[in-house]
């Protein structure tokens, strides 16, 4: 399983729940008959892109060893 960080330049309105432009993408790629745990890594993801800190902390990362404490 693989998982890349995007965080845009220019946020993009994608009609998201809340109405407000997404700037931060994740794109997790898991083999076609793969365990739950690509499900169970989304859902941590999700947990912790609920918390306001953490996407500060993540739109102020500069590198993948910051990104990577934001996420673990």
């Amino acid at each position: 399983m693989n998982c890349l960080f995007f965080q845009l330049e220019h946020p993009i309105d994608f009609e998201a729940l809340d109405e407000e432009p997404v700037d931060l993408i994740f794109l997790l790629l898991a083999p076609e008959h793969a365990s739950g745990d690509h499900l169970k890594a989304l859902a941590r993801i999700s947990r912790r892109l609920r918390e306001p800190r953490a996407l500060e902390r993540l739109r102020g990362a500069r590198d993948g060893n910051a990104l990577y404490a934001v996420l673990t």
